[in-house]
């Protein structure tokens, strides 16, 4: 076993690391959620979060962004008020935000894949931004529509038209965050 200078590990202290940015992005998405903004024509408020769930996979990689996302949902679901609104339980999971949130761990890793089978240009990290918000999106109306007993259309005027400008310049700040760190 290689000691380094902080006494760990070379590869405990990777494994520390590694679990460390995985909470940051966890914790940066529990208060991302708390900056929404509710709109009188729809259930669903215009939060941060979806700009850390993309920026996680691209910083993080698909695996580690997955795993940050899979953690922040754990969080949520297990009693700490992590949702929008400082909501917590899994009663959220059953409510309009649902289909959003169980999309998160899958836009994260496609945000974090794509760039990375692209050569990891801008137009790689666009791509995956892009990608994993429309997956947020779509998740989200899907599951709208299936709990209203809506039709598809009705869902999309209500889980995805009202957030499109929001999202791409949450896309636009995430190629540039990513492009900087």
């Amino acid at each position: 076993m290689v000691i380094g200078r902080s006494g760990l590990s070379d590869r405990a202290g990777v494994a520390v690391n590694r679990a460390a940015r995985i909470l940051a992005f966890t914790l940066f998405t529990a208060a991302g959620a708390q900056f929404a903004v509710r709109l009188p024509f729809t259930p669903v408020p215009v939060t941060m979060q979806t700009l850390f769930v993309v920026l996680s996979g691209i910083v993080l990689g698909p695996r580690d962004g997955f795993y940050a996302m899979l953690s922040y949902l754990a969080l949520g679901i297990s009693g700490a008020p992590v949702f929008a609104g400082l909501t917590f339980g899994p009663a959220v999971l059953l409510g309009p935000t649902g289909g959003y949130l169980i999309a998160f761990p899958a836009a994260a890793f496609l945000a974090g894949y794509l760039p990375r089978i692209a050569g990891g240009k801008t137009a790689g990290k666009a791509l995956g931004v892009i990608s994993g918000l429309a997956l947020i999106l779509l998740s989200g109306a899907a599951y709208l529509c299936l709990i209203t007993g809506s039709s598809f259309s009705d869902a999309l005027m209500l889980a995805v038209t009202p957030f499109i400008i929001a999202e791409i310049a949450k896309s636009l700040a995430a190629v540039f965050i990513a492009g900087r760190v």
